[in-house]
């Protein structure tokens, strides 16, 4: 399930505010190149974490693979369509509003063994937050990304290996 027409979500004021951008509301390419990843992965048993989680699809591909998942985002519509989606195929997971700039709320159920995150590096504001905030959630993370600027500098950043097309294994 998706918003019928994303652009309709866009909130002049909300953006005036937090530059708040609906992006969770479309089905980006990378969510579902980071789904085929995870059930390519042996995660049965695992405790997986998927920031800005969107739409879900990615989270719901690993809790079906038997992971204890948890589904974080800072838009509460994202997060309540994921859980509908997780509900609507019989995934079994636990949602999280939070923001990357305030994680207090994310940190306080690490570690996790594995961190999801597809397309998510939009603004180069978000690329110091997630190098710091990654290495405190797990040792091991999967990022789609389909090449926008911000996620170049980030990859620069980290010791990343390329395990599918346009999907980086990163090690802490």
């Amino acid at each position: 399930m998706r918003p019928p027409d994303p652009e309709a979500l866009l909130d002049e004021e909300a953006f005036e505010r937090e530059e708040f951008l609906p992006y969770w509301a479309e089905l980006w390419p990378s969510a579902l190149a980071l789904a085929e990843t995870v059930v390519a992965r042996p995660i049965a048993g695992l405790r997986i974490v998927e920031l800005g989680c969107g739409l879900g699809i990615p989270v719901i591909v690993a809790a079906l693979g038997g992971a204890h998942v948890l589904a974080v985002d800072w838009s509460p519509d994202a997060v309540e369509f994921t859980a509908e989606n997780a509900r609507r195929n019989g995934a079994g997971l636990e949602t999280l509003i939070c923001s990357w700039a305030q994680p207090a709320s994310l940190l306080e159920r690490a570690p996790f063994d594995l961190v999801l995150a597809a397309d998510v590096l939009y603004e180069r504001r978000d690329v110091p937050l997630l190098l710091d905030l990654l290495p405190r959630l797990a040792p091991v993370a999967l990022l789609a990304e389909p090449g926008r600027p911000p996620a170049r500098a980030f990859l620069e950043a980290v010791s990343a290996e390329e395990v599918a097309p346009r999907v980086y294994e990163i090690r802490h």
